[in-house]
């Protein structure tokens, strides 16, 4: 049977959005991005095993990413490539939300793996973001003591938009206590820059072939959420990461729901996908 079951609690929370006596969560923007590099055998992906102590997604490899800080809508951010307006319409999402998700994806990519979509110019791109300096600013981002606008400025970098492809756009069900509306990135590693075994959220990093992942997956090693199932799925057709960057994306907005299944209460999807067994 598809979907994934709602045992006790959450069971009856779902019963009772189902029926309108509980209010769903609000849900907040957030932004996600898939970091490719070219491997021996394919493209592969930068992951983070999320803490077990994490209240959203304990446990979990995911692709770097977090909520959209109020300030990353900062119109003082140098900025290269698609407009805020632009990124709109792909996201169906107005300018200012379109501006702050890019600014997170950007922001967020550099907090947890060390890569920045950023450069000197609109031409390039930093090649070296491992010194000791570049480290204090990252815990500065994560501590929220420094802004990605000021962080930018005061290295004279611009974001570079232009790195970034759309990929998809995933709302956590209704259920949930902790919701995000995301929007998924993907990123070819810029050259020169080395991803880095940060702390923070993850207590693991890995690069891994989508295939791979879902292998893992299916043998239990590892724990996938259906949104990074689904996109490590998608992945896994490109033999080459140009092919995933060119790839032509519809953006269509997913929200697996809430169903009763044979008196259980049941998150699903409307293809009733098979969400992979923790």
């Amino acid at each position: 049977m598809g979907g994934i079951p709602l045992p006790g609690e959450f069971g009856e929370r779902a019963r009772d959005i189902l029926s309108g006596r509980v209010a769903p969560a609000p849900s907040k923007d957030a932004a996600t991005v898939v970091v490719l590099r070219e491997g021996a055998a394919g493209p592969e992906t930068y992951m983070l095993r999320r803490k077990a102590s994490m209240a959203f997604a304990a446990g979990a490899y995911v692709f770097p990413g977090g909520s959209v800080d109020p300030r990353d809508t900062d119109h003082a951010i140098a900025w290269s490539g698609p407009s805020p307006a632009a990124w709109g319409e792909i996201f169906r999402a107005d300018e200012r939300t379109a501006r702050g998700l890019v600014c997170a994806a950007v922001r967020e990519t550099f907090e947890e793996s060390g890569v920045l979509l950023a450069g000197p110019s609109a031409e390039s791109v930093v090649a070296d973001t491992t010194g000791d300096d570049w480290e204090a600013d990252r815990l500065a981002l994560i501590g929220r003591s420094l802004s990605f606008a000021d962080f930018l400025a005061g290295r004279e970098l611009v974001l570079r938009s232009d790195l970034l492809r759309p990929w998809a756009h995933w709302i956590t069900p209704e259920v949930e206590t902790r919701r995000f509306d995301t929007r998924f990135f993907a990123a070819a590693l810029p050259p020169g820059q080395r991803t880095r075994d940060v702390g923070g959220e993850a207590d693991q990093v890995a690069w891994l072939r989508p295939a791979d992942a879902l292998d893992r997956a299916r043998a239990g090693e590892i724990f996938l959420m259906p949104p990074t199932h689904r996109t490590l799925t998608e992945l896994s057709a490109y033999e080459k990461v140009p092919e995933v960057l060119a790839a032509d994306r519809e953006i269509v907005t997913i929200m697996p729901r809430i169903a009763e299944v044979d008196g259980e209460m049941r998150i699903v999807l409307d293809d009733d996908y098979r969400f992979g067994a923790r």
